[in-house]
């Protein structure tokens, strides 16, 4: 069963669900924006299904309910930012037009983040980037979830990758992903909802193949891509977390308190200006060429795309009622 809630109806129960959970009114204005555009986007696993977590962190101290971050410029190029045990959407609302502002002067930045709870999709940083003229990457990790390649055994997170180019007139090209086969909240909502898994999703606890979504939960999930996958998930455990001063997902566990929501651990965005790089006013001229023929091709459909086409819409948002129920009875 599902209900038909509006725009606003989505942004004010995830504001008030997360001020009655203790949150400071920054920090729950920038949560509840982030789950309205997952929804508005169609990403149901990061919209309000992400809530409960959310709320769980803040009822068990993990996350602060009145965060103060600090950010220090390192160099010109390094900004380094201490979320105080935030929610991520806080810092990025907070600090993400520092990046701009440097990277725009210099051609190249960094922001380290240390000490923050990222339970969302990473679009929206790196598209923030590239509406403002400039490449974007970003990357974090999470808890051990993955195998790596050829072992049957936790180590990874589902460590997201996410890449922005800017578009002068058109949509940014963006891509946000895990480097795990799936991401962990379609498995979670594939077993809510009763639905199988692809083959070669998972594997259960004793490490065989399996396509039910609850024995991969009890199990692990595996990288997309075999090796090459697994090597990405590698680097991301490295660029989250030593990087920026922060721990591997192994080490996150540890430390972690298991309320249901996001951990605390690290993230890196990586910020680029095409323009003063590549040194030419022009510096779209070749990209558009090569994007235009890449999304004429047969069968080919551009990373987000399906995004901007789901945010002309005004329509209202079906949403589970189960997991309605379960937010109004925070």
């Amino acid at each position: 069963m599902k209900n038909s809630l509006s725009l606003e109806d989505i942004y004010n129960l995830a504001y008030t669900t997360l001020t009655k959970g203790g949150s400071c009114s920054e920090q729950a204005e920038a949560v509840a924006q982030t789950i309205l555009s997952a929804e508005k986007d169609g990403s149901v696993s990061h919209g309000l299904f992400r809530l409960p977590g959310y709320f769980n962190s803040l009822k068990s101290g993990k996350v602060n309910l009145n965060p103060n971050p600090s950010l220090h410029k390192v160099t010109k190029a390094v900004l380094k930012c201490g979320g105080d045990r935030s929610f991520a959407p806080l810092i990025h609302k907070m600090y993400l037009n520092e990046l701009i502002k440097s990277t725009k002067d210099i051609g190249i930045g960094v922001l380290s983040i240390q000490r923050v709870a990222h339970f969302a999709s990473l679009w929206p940083e790196t598209e923030t980037l590239a509406e403002n003229g400039l490449i974007g990457i970003a990357c974090t990790s999470y808890l051990p979830v993955v195998s790596p390649f050829g072992a049957s055994e936790k180590l990874f997170g589902t460590n997201p990758i996410s890449f922005a180019w800017p578009r002068k007139t058109n949509n940014p090209l963006v891509f946000d992903m895990a480097t795990s086969s799936l991401a962990l909240g379609d498995v979670q909502i594939a077993a809510r909802d009763g639905h199988e898994l692809p083959v070669g999703a998972g594997i259960d606890a004793n490490g065989n193949a399996t396509t039910d979504p609850n024995q991969v939960l009890e199990g692990m999930l595996l990288p997309f891509g075999g090796y090459k996958g697994s090597h990405l998930s590698m680097m991301i455990e490295l660029l989250a977390g030593p990087l920026v001063g922060e721990t591997t997902s192994d080490t996150t566990e540890e430390n972690n308190i298991d309320d249901g929501g996001p951990p605390l651990g690290g993230q890196f965005i990586l910020a680029m200006s095409p323009e003063i790089i590549s040194g030419l006013d022009d510096w779209d001229k070749n990209a558009e060429t090569f994007i235009n023929k890449l999304s004429n091709l047969k069968g080919v459909r551009m990373p987000g795309k399906r995004r901007h086409i789901n945010r002309t819409s005004l329509e209202n948002i079906e949403v589970n009622s189960d997991l309605l129920n379960k937010i109004y009875s925070l």
